[in-house]
């Protein structure tokens, strides 16, 4: 890991100013440094865009990437399941349907934006309820796979629930809703950021305590009691922590896909071991790069049309999942 994270570091920071630099209007990486440490420049327009538009943006991209890919590798490693994600609790579901209570049940009166804070706090309720629901079930079942169906039974109820209002809904608010669902990035705005940032950062600093329990863990309960570690509060913390960074990203930014579930695999096969003081920080640093270049593709460099960013992130993740089983043979060998 002594390699890994200084590599990791000028990456990130590289692609960072590329995210600033490269739109619609392509601003020179000088300029952009320029107007990061309060150098004067020439055109006065460019501060405007990099301070107020995409600044904020990328360092939205940054917290996201690396709070789904933190809350996938939570997933995955507590389950002892590849194929978990960051939402399988149900989680992102709760925030879609308190969203789709605001937007189509017309309290977001048929208007919509990423800004919106009725639309946030509906995502912040939903996923709330949802996550205390799944921690009072926590408690009444002892195994894993139990809370797993559990929180897959949620999004399935909750998405029913979502369906039926969009049945009786009208179709500006269905596109309303719809254009939600896409994720964005560029919609959280700089007073947005003031409260996503110290959320992400304390969460992202907390998960640090979780690395002795899921290396634990990941060796099975047996191994976990005998060793002394108390299952019920490391589980709690582990849920706890995946509920707050799955929750507050979708609230603001809206379900971003395929993050949680592809990076962790990515930061396996990069450190080639399965001790989280290694994944841990290797898959932070991994997410946000890769949620920046995704940002930099949806963006169309060049155009003024942007794709949904659950769109680019899908077409990544989806061949490389495909490709990581392929070349693994055996995902489940590293659980």
């Amino acid at each position: 890991m002594k390699k890994h994270i200084p590599l990791l570091s000028i990456l990130l920071l590289l692609v960072f100013l590329l995210n600033l630099s490269i739109g619609s209007v392509k601003i020179p990486l000088g300029d952009v440094w320029d107007i990061l440490v309060g150098n004067e420049i020439e055109h006065s327009s460019w501060q405007n865009i990099i301070l107020n538009f995409r600044l904020p943006r990328a360092v939205a991209a940054i917290l996201a990437g690396m709070g789904l890919s933190l809350s996938g590798l939570f997933m995955q490693t507590y389950f002892r399941n590849p194929l978990a994600g960051p939402f399988v609790l149900g989680i992102s579901s709760g925030a879609s349907l308190g969203v789709a209570v605001v937007v189509l049940g017309g309290f977001g009166l048929f208007t919509f934006s990423t800004g919106n804070w009725g639309v946030t706090a509906g995502s912040v309720v939903g996923a709330f309820l949802v996550f205390s629901v799944v921690l009072f079930f926590s408690k009444k079942v002892n195994n894993n796979t139990s809370l797993l169906i559990i929180g897959l039974m949620f999004s399935s109820a909750t998405s029913s629930l979502v369906s039926i209002l969009q049945y009786f809904s009208t179709p500006e608010s269905i596109q309303s809703y719809l254009i939600w669902t896409f994720g964005d990035l560029g919609g959280v705005t700089k007073e947005e950021l003031l409260i996503l940032s110290p959320i992400m950062v304390v969460a992202i600093l907390l998960s640090v305590f979780m690395i002795k329990p899921l290396n634990i863990l990941q060796l099975g309960e047996v191994y976990a009691k005998n060793s002394g570690l108390n299952i019920q509060s490391a589980r709690y913390g582990i849920i706890f922590l995946t509920a707050l960074l799955a929750g507050t990203i979708t609230a603001f930014c809206g379900p971003i896909a395929f993050i949680g579930l592809a990076v962790p695999h990515i930061a396996r096969m990069v450190v080639d071991t399965s001790d989280h003081n290694k994944i841990l920080p290797v898959t932070a640093f991994s997410g946000a790069i890769i949620l920046l270049v995704c940002d930099i593709v949806s963006r169309l460099p060049g155009f003024t049309q942007t794709l949904p960013l659950n769109a680019v992130t899908s077409l990544f993740g989806g061949p490389l999942v495909i490709w990581l089983i392929v070349k693994r043979k055996n995902l489940q060998s590293n659980f």
